[in-house]
């Protein structure tokens, strides 16, 4: 990868005056991301905060050829058009390399764009798929998703006398990729950009589909400050509730591990976030309990992975 300083010199691709709201993660994970992708791309963006705030017409936050795509196929988009690129690159009609990239917020992908990712993924078109997390279905009104986390709030998911939030965990999205048996998974994060650039650039320079999931902090959704965003993916990270990895042709690296004392509870990461605050109060410590039993067991099973392979 070159030099952050080399990268931090070259023109935006997304530029500044979109609408997004001041702290959200989704436009630091695109900037980071498209900043290394090599040549001119052309990016399927699905209906959510990222779309509805970059494309207020009559204007455009993009300087790459875009897309808007239905809620639910942003993946079956993207590979309509790799389809037609290597159609028109093999008669000579286009001769430059290009990019296929698609961004869809949870909602988007743990959910009802789910058929079309793996559908795509499945018939080995060559793109990157970006998934940017923030845990619900935020752009309409803090829906539950298979990504909010077990106890969380929302407006789907409520707190009152027969349950306190989401009584679910989440769905692991990214495991769900690895068994698809694609050539390039990772996790990332936006307060480690360098981690994330370089997870991108495998994505874009590996032949076949490629997956990224983004950890992206929505002040409004869990009731954070915006000046708190990168601090809080950061703990996310260091209590493992959000782990760094990669799965290449099927071989796991752990880019993160907190050192021995220093994995954080997830609880203190937690307590910063209003979404969660209901928790904290008497009668609910079997249920912390319960979910830090269960991001314990999630990293110990992903230690092991490493470690087999």
């Amino acid at each position: 990868m070159a030099k952050p300083k080399e990268i931090a010199e070259r023109p935006e691709r997304l530029t500044g005056g979109h609408r997004l709201c001041a702290g959200c993660g989704a436009p630091i994970a695109v900037r980071q991301i498209m900043s290394v992708c090599p040549g001119p791309a052309v990016v399927s963006v699905a209906t959510g905060c990222l779309e509805v705030s970059t494309t207020i017409y009559p204007y455009s936050a993009w300087r790459d050829s875009m897309i808007h795509s239905a809620f639910e196929n942003a993946a079956a988009t993207i590979s309509g058009v790799e389809t037609a690129y290597r159609s028109l690159h093999k008669q000579g009609k286009i001769r430059e390399d290009m990019y296929f990239v698609a961004f869809g917020g949870d909602g988007g992908t743990y959910d009802i764009g789910l058929q079309a990712l793996s559908g795509a993924v499945e018939r080995g078109h060559n793109f990157v798929y970006v998934c940017y997390d923030n845990g619900a279905y935020m752009n309409t009104g803090f829906q539950r998703s298979s990504a909010t986390p077990c106890g969380a709030w929302t407006t789907t998911s409520p707190v009152g006398k027969e349950a306190a939030g989401k009584q679910q965990n989440r769905k692991d999205l990214a495991q769900i990729l690895v068994a698809h048996d694609i050539p390039y998974v990772a996790t990332a994060s936006p307060h480690n950009f360098k981690d994330m650039m370089n997870k991108a650039e495998k994505a874009f320079t590996t032949p076949g589909p490629a997956f990224l999931n983004v950890i992206s902090p929505c002040p409004r959704g869990w009731r954070t400050p915006s000046d708190q965003s990168v601090a809080l993916a950061k703990e996310a990270v260091q209590s493992c509730y959000w782990p760094l990895y990669e799965v290449e042709y099927g071989k796991y690296k752990i880019n993160y591990k907190p050192r021995e004392g220093k994995k954080t509870p997830v609880a203190d990461w937690m307590k910063k976030q209003g979404r969660f605050a209901h928790l904290f109060k008497p009668g609910n410590e079997q249920l912390l309990e319960d979910i830090q039993d269960y991001i314990d067991r999630k990293w110990e099973e992903l230690l092991k992975k490493e470690e087999c392979l």
